[in-house]
């Protein structure tokens, strides 16, 4: 058996029209048809007013914040438990990431250490200029309490909902329910331009001088005129066409996403109803009034530390993936600041989780051959771990 990967693209064959269309009519720059309708075909699918497409997700992120003017000396709160690019843009623009902890339901940034992180930047005289709320591997964040501290101390939320396209929040398109929202279309998301993003908002303005940044800044003068300092962040024609056809498929992925989580919760429970001695798996709680669309289908395991399952599943040809680690933890932001959840545990929820949770193959190519072999190796090494413990 090949190795099994964690995920990959999935073409569907759908793109090759759109690319060579791209190709016949020499659309092959960063404008044209297929991106104006790729921002098409992300508004009509999430419901968001407006859409810029930019070349990614990291690139979306900036303009969100450049958009809502964050600039030297600010500070904006941002989950820790997260992929880096969710904060380096904070830096980019000579702001501070301030670090907040998660909560144990969903993984996200914990509403609890979140109010008390205002609450200090309030009696500090500095609240942030923005939160950055990441929906983790796919599941919705608490958004109403979010809000609600948002709206109370004034500060305008960004989603970074580069994991959780197609995922819901009381109904809602997660990405559409902050200030601004961006998606990712990397190659490991649930579609892909191959390298791409998107920055969506209610406010027609921001959308249009998101564009107008990621286009370089260029004024409509007869020569070329900079007023602001731009970027080139647009998505090419060629990548916006493999959105297009990928777009097609979004929610047959997004259903294929939530079945292979569904098929390792069934595995792994049979095999915990017939060994006494199985470790305990948990799961990250898709809460009530949320739908998740399971991107990567995780796991935390009962004593286990997880880098010891990735390494027999290494050995067994699968590839795992231990949960983000920390970026309060991390060498390049070791002197921010964190607020933990918890005040009186020796370690925070976002170490945690990163102490004991690993990524299993979510690839929507996997067949149930290879998902069972994934299931069989998993609870092989949790029957002998167990027998020890």
């Amino acid at each position: 058996m090949n190795r099994i990967p964690l995920a990959v693209p999935h073409m569907s064959g759908k793109e090759m029209a759109y690319i060579e269309q791209a190709f016949a009519e020499n659309w092959i720059a960063p404008v044209g048809p297929n991106v104006d309708l790729f921002e098409k075909k992300v508004r009509d699918y999430t419901k968001a007013a407006f859409a810029t497409a930019t070349n990614s997700g990291t690139a979306a992120i900036h303009l969100a914040l450049r958009l809502l003017g964050v600039t030297q000396g600010d500070t904006v709160f941002c989950p820790s438990f997260t992929f880096a690019a969710s904060a380096n843009p904070i830096q980019y623009q000579g702001a501070e990431a301030v670090f907040i902890d998660s909560e144990l339901d969903t993984w996200n940034i914990s509403p609890i250490a979140l109010e008390r992180a205002l609450e200090d930047a309030k009696q500090q005289g500095k609240l942030p200029k923005a939160i950055i709320v990441v929906h983790i591997y796919g599941q919705p964040a608490k958004m109403t309490e979010i809000l609600a501290l948002a709206k109370s101390f004034q500060v305008a939320v960004i989603e970074d909902a580069a994991e959780s396209l197609g995922s819901l929040y009381e109904g809602v398109q997660t990405g559409t329910i902050g200030d601004i929202g961006i998606y990712s279309f990397n190659g490991n998301k649930i579609i892909t331009t191959s390298g791409g993003g998107m920055l969506v908002s209610a406010n027609e303005a921001w959308t249009k001088e998101a564009k107008f940044l990621s286009e370089q800044a260029k004024e409509t003068a007869p020569y070329y005129q900079h007023e602001k300092i731009g970027y080139n962040y647009r998505l090419s024609n060629v990548s916006a066409g493999i959105g297009c056809g990928q777009m097609e498929v979004l929610q047959e992925r997004v259903n294929q996403k939530r079945e292979i989580f569904a098929q390792y919760e069934a595995g792994f429970a049979k095999y915990a109803d017939t060994f006494s001695n199985f470790p305990r798996i948990t799961y990250q709680n898709e809460i009530a009034g949320t739908f998740s669309n399971r991107w990567l289908s995780t796991i935390r395991v009962d004593g286990i530390h997880p880098l010891q399952l990735k390494e027999a599943l290494d050995a067994s040809g699968i590839e795992g993936r231990l949960l983000w680690k920390p970026l309060h933890l991390q060498p390049v932001f070791r002197n921010h600041r964190f607020f933990a959840e918890d005040l009186n545990s020796q370690i925070s929820n976002a170490q945690c989780l990163f102490e004991s949770g690993l990524c299993l193959p979510s690839a929507t190519q996997m067949t149930p051959t290879e998902q069972h072999y994934v299931i069989q190796a998993i609870a092989q090494f949790l029957i002998q771990a167990g027998e020890s413990m």
